[in-house]
């Protein structure tokens, strides 16, 4: 091992152990503070007959103050200490347009804004620099598209993509640097951003694009209260990314030829009274689920007043900020002085000290996603005291088998995000080619179920269409894999019917 790995590997290890609270660790950070203000009271003790009594103890607390700072910037160490020992491969060199860009740039988060990927001719001039000439036979691509053999063909098929698309296109660097370009037809994370027309699959019949009738569940606009205790807070209507399947695509992201987007929700506070009067008047709530849109484009002064309110509120308890950025552009994490992410910290320290909590649910689909970027700053965020959550979207050639998903899982629980849940995919038009039948989820929880720690294990989850509300995938009450039909019960509540709810899987 050269010197340096060793001096790197040494540093880590003991400022792991700092931070542990090893004894041995801290007695020499404490022997070392007071030996340096034993050394520096001594040698005022030589000069203070030169400079004068005043000045010599202005000194020795500066050197006081000086080391008590050494020993509070520990952590900070700690994370620097980690960085230098992760392979920090510069994964974005792989794409030509920022062959030259270096890791300070890369890791801005203004230059990752100013780079994002949005509309369909910027996306077309990307892929023309992008894509090789010729594209591989790819076994692994859907059988509709295995005869896109050129750069042109390719582009072209994106582009009749996006016309039939209910989501508009915003991709950041970080997502567009780790698609693998070699095998583009396949790749499972271009598949969640980038459509192609040849794999589009007609909709089955009882598709929509507010799947889940969240518009009939909101006592006011942007505000959706379907569960007894809980409510979703639409603070916006834009996002880093938008996803091709989002089950918001009513509102979310800019117009496109399929959608017209006529229920926005922009981060006003004239908007957002109403939904606030609603939660302090309802005091049955404790649950405020902040969403949009993505919790990464809430303003940081604004964020700070969302959760500044909601925590106010006696009766909220729980308040959980949702955001895709730790996925997506997780650079942001780690550009030093920002402000989104200083509000979410301060957030949730602040919660933490009144008994109450402010966590991040942030939603990984691929363990491809994560990079060495994404592992240090869910570090930071994790040295923060910031409780993360994921929830994952089981999508068709993206995730659904036990390998990926168990890798996936596996992944989150090593770097401290809590897999909460896996989702089957919504009944939303225009993403038929993603879902997946009701069968997928069940095998692939079989399976994982037991060879994973409890604690560490998802729950496989349906959002049941026209507002029914989460259940466990596996809680059917009836399920015809002939016709793909599957029923859940939900029991009638205060004397009333039961009312059951139906669930489709793909033509």
């Amino acid at each position: 091992m050269a010197s340096g790995e060793v001096v790197s590997s040494w540093i880590v290890t003991f400022m792991t152990d700092i931070r542990g609270g090893n004894d041995d660790a801290m007695r020499y950070v404490l022997s070392g503070y007071w030996i340096g203000l034993v050394l520096g009271r001594l040698l005022l003790v030589r000069v203070t007959s030169y400079i004068g009594p005043k000045l010599a103890l202005t000194i020795y607390g500066i050197i006081a103050i000086g080391l008590l700072a050494v020993i509070q910037s520990v952590d900070n160490v700690a994370v620097n200490a980690v960085a230098t020992a992760v392979n920090r491969e510069p994964y974005w060199y792989k794409i030509p347009v920022w062959k030259d860009v270096t890791e300070k740039e890369f890791l801005d988060y203004n230059w990752q804004v100013a780079n994002t990927v949005q509309g369909k001719y910027k996306l077309a001039k990307y892929l023309y620099a992008v894509l090789p000439e010729h594209i591989l036979y790819d076994e692994d691509a859907p059988e509709t598209s295995r005869h896109v053999q050129t750069r042109d063909m390719f582009v072209q098929d994106v582009l009749g993509g996006i016309s039939l698309a209910p989501m508009s296109i915003r991709i950041t660097p970080h997502v567009m640097s780790v698609i693998d370009w070699t095998k583009p037809l396949s790749d499972p994370i271009r598949r969640q951003f980038i459509p192609l027309k040849s794999s589009f699959i007609e909709d089955h019949p009882r598709l929509q694009l507010d799947s889940l009738n969240e518009t009939g569940s909101s006592p006011t606009p942007g505000l959706v209260h379907r569960y007894h205790d809980k409510a979703l807070f639409l603070a916006v209507s834009v996002c880093p990314v938008y996803c091709r399947f989002c089950t918001r695509s009513y509102s979310v992201g800019g117009p496109t030829e399929e959608v017209s987007k006529k229920n926005i929700f922009p981060p006003t506070r004239r908007r957002w009274e109403p939904m606030f009067k609603y939660i302090e008047e309802t005091p049955q709530l404790s649950d405020i689920v902040v969403s949009g849109g993505d919790g990464y484009y809430i303003p940081p002064e604004h964020l700070t007043s969302i959760t500044e309110r909601l925590l106010a509120i006696p009766h909220i308890r729980r308040i959980r900020i949702a955001s895709k950025g730790l996925a997506v552009c997780p650079s942001r994490i780690l550009t030093p002085g920002d402000e989104w992410t200083q509000a979410i910290i301060k957030a949730s320290t602040a919660a933490r000290k009144m008994g109450k909590s402010v966590a991040l649910h942030t939603h990984f689909n691929h363990p491809a996603e994560m990079t060495w970027i994404t592992r240090l700053a869910t570090q930071k965020l994790y040295e923060e005291g910031v409780t993360v959550r994921n929830q994952t979207v089981m999508l068709r050639g993206v995730n659904d088998n036990v390998t990926t998903m168990k890798a996936l899982i596996r992944m989150l629980a090593d770097n401290n995000i809590m897999p909460y849940y896996v989702y089957q995919g919504d009944m939303v038009s225009g993403v038929e080619e993603l879902r997946t039948p009701l069968s997928t989820i069940l095998e692939i929880e079989r399976h994982i179920r037991g060879s994973i720690a409890g604690f560490a294990t998802p729950n496989f989850v349906i959002d049941l269409p026209g507002g029914g509300g989460k259940r466990l995938a596996v809680s059917y009450d009836t399920y015809d894999r002939s016709t793909g039909v599957s029923t859940y019960v939900l029991p009638g509540r205060n004397g009333g019917k039961d009312k059951v709810y139906e669930h489709h899987d793909p033509l």
